[in-house]
């Protein structure tokens, strides 16, 4: 394996110790006030979500807090989200709760189970469970919001013979100027009078598909001169015949989003709410919905609480859903998964790892205010990750051959020499490093680069009288080199210093001042290797309205053919390792296989961007 668990059980109880002292943020603050002040220690859990009658046939709830992580399955997670997912599962593990996956579908037109299933794939290889507390790990099943459509509609009937809510004929042109804006207070709805009786029998017509879409909504009845927009009558149901993924054609009206999320998180006794700042006008709706359900009887107290946080803004990435289809469907990109993209499967098979997201979200922090994360400490992350579990091998990407002229007359005509390097240069405490094995013969690969006929200033490689250690190998001495007709070095002459070979006495009594790396002719295996950068040029590619396609950078791959030594013959799909001196590369987890290696370029061996 290229990234093996440590095996010294009290280094990775250190490690664990240490793990446990998390920095602090408002967030984190916020649940130790709760759960100092016992905000909710009167919640009960009836083991499955639902409504205040059913919770209070339950047991006092088990998990302290419960987060929620709630996306809609409309597309592909993306970093954003890897964000979201470790601050909500993190700070439920951290404060003994749960964090509950739950799929917000509630709009049957985008959603589809392709992206229900690849959450549930992002969600698990991030390492995350949203188990509940006394079940097995692995055996809850996700929850989705369209479970909750009959309580929905239920609630909204409460609400409209309570009085909080009517049906709106007026079209959705004659909605948007009676609402106003930010200087003029909204117009009420010729229909905001009609009696509860009369609201609830042309509701139920909708339901039962006696009207035609988009002729009529059901509006909250609020307070039309807010200056929170947002509180101005909005709409919660609307007329949508479309087949739901989940639900098939049972209903033809469907929840708003802003309806249904605060209900989603009140029938899962959701404590803690934690959303990005974009919702944070919708909060007071938030908390107005859940009052009147809450006062009527039919959701649990005390109701969950909403609190916002920055959103993940990376350079050099964007992070809109539509726009990311767009590059798919445009074949700007290969797919959802091009290692270019910022989509999880995207990271995945690009290399990263779950241990280098975690770090990366945690590093980050989490602010009430907007910044800009540089995509370097991102990388930086998967570095730092890979540095101490990613194996090593040598690969040589721009190969030209050089020959070893005396090699037949010092070491035997066809002789090969075996050699061999540890895989892991710094393993953990306790742990012996694997070996890897190569040979050398007459004939190995060298980086083209690493041989000058005429050497710049300072430069220690080869060059004509120079000599140089081939790593794991021995010390040569340039001799020249042979070109073709267009005065392309074709080969690269040295002779081989006898009794030089590294790891045996007297290897180190010809000095040199540089070690290059290689790849044997005889055992060197070829491998096509993918050089990935980043997507874009621009580190803010769609700001201020721009088009995010004309920053597109056109050097984002660049595909060689590079000779690898044997040891990498042997990896299987995803396995990660570090090309000495190039970068840390993954065995693509779709296209490699042994007979035909490919390899993805995860990061260099350090942030070269701009320079």
């Amino acid at each position: 394996m290229s990234t093996p668990s440590p095996a010294n059980t009290a280094a990775t109880a250190t490690s664990a110790a240490a793990e446990t002292v998390k920095p602090s943020n408002f967030l984190r603050q916020i649940i130790e006030h709760d759960l100092e002040k016992g905000t909710y220690a009167t919640r009960r859990w009836a083991g499955t979500p639902g409504d205040a009658a059913h919770h209070a046939q339950g047991e006092p709830d088990p998990a302290k807090i419960r987060t929620r992580f709630p996306p809609e399955p409309n597309g592909y997670l993306h970093v954003g989200h890897a964000k979201s997912i470790c601050i909500n599962f993190g700070l439920a593990r951290d404060y003994g709760g749960v964090c509950h996956l739950r799929f917000d579908d509630t709009n049957p037109e985008k959603e589809d189970t392709e992206y229900v299933n690849s959450i549930i794939d992002a969600v698990k290889w991030l390492g995350f469970d949203w188990t509940q507390i006394g079940q097995a790990p692995g055996s809850a099943a996700p929850y989705q919001a369209s479970d909750y459509f009959g309580f929905m509609y239920r609630a909204a009937e409460y609400l409209i013979e309570a009085g909080h809510a009517y049906v709106d004929e007026q079209t959705a042109e004659q909605m948007r100027v009676n609402r106003g804006d930010f200087s003029k207070p909204g117009v009420d709805s010729p229909f905001r009078s009609r009696t509860p009786a009369e609201n609830l029998r042309i509701f139920r017509e909708m339901k039962d598909g006696q009207h035609e879409d988009g002729s009529m909504v059901l509006r909250a009845k609020i307070d039309m001169a807010s200056p929170n927009i947002n509180m101005r009558d909005p709409a919660i149901y609307r007329i949508r015949r479309a087949t739901h993924h989940n639900t098939g054609d049972t209903w033809c009206i469907y929840p708003m989003y802003t309806y249904a999320h605060p209900i989603e998180d009140a029938l899962e006794q959701i404590t803690h709410s934690l959303c990005t700042l974009e919702f944070e006008d919708q909060r007071p709706f938030y908390d107005w919905l859940l009052e009147r359900l809450t006062e009527g009887g039919l959701l649990a107290s005390p109701p969950p609480r909403q609190y916002e946080f920055a959103r993940l803004n990376l350079t050099y990435v964007i992070t809109s859903k539509r726009k990311l289809a767009q590059l798919v469907y445009d074949h700007k990109v290969s797919g959802w998964d091009d290692p270019r993209m910022p989509t999880i499967v995207g990271l995945r098979r690009r290399g990263y790892t779950p241990a280098a997201i975690q770090t990366f979200a945690e590093r980050i922090g989490v602010t009430k205010s907007d910044s800009w994360i540089d995509y370097s400490t991102l990388e930086g992350c998967l570095r730092e990750d890979l540095e101490l579990k990613a194996h090593r091998g040598m690969a040589v990407l721009n190969p030209v051959k050089l020959v070893l002229t005396n090699w037949d007359d010092v070491m035997g005509a066809g002789h090969l020499e075996p050699c061999s390097l540890p895989a892991l240069p710094h393993p953990p405490e306790g742990v012996e490093s694997p070996v890897r094995h190569f040979t050398i013969g007459k004939e190995v690969w060298i980086e083209r680069e690493d041989f000058e006929e005429v050497p710049p200033k300072g430069y220690k490689r080869l060059f004509p009288g120079n000599k140089v250690r081939l790593k794991g190998g021995y010390v040569i001495e340039c001799t020249g080199c042979t070109k073709d007709a267009n005065g392309v070095i074709t080969e690269v002459l040295a002779t081989v210093v006898p009794d030089t070979k590294s790891g045996t006495p007297g290897a180190d009594s010809v000095k040199v001042k540089a070690a290059i790396t290689w790849v044997g002719v005889a055992d060197g295996v070829n491998a096509e290797v993918r050089m990935y950068d980043r997507l874009f040029l621009d580190a803010h590619p769609d700001a201020g309205g721009k088009d995010f396609i004309e920053s597109l950078n056109p050097n984002s791959l660049k595909v060689v053919t590079a000779i690898v030594e044997p040891s990498l013959a042997n990896a299987k799909p995803d396995d990660k390792f570090q090309f000495e001196r190039h970068g840390y590369f993954v065995a693509d987890r779709v296209d490699h296989k042994t007979e035909k290696p490919v390899f993805n370029l995860a990061v260099g061996l350090k942030d070269s961007w701009g320079k």
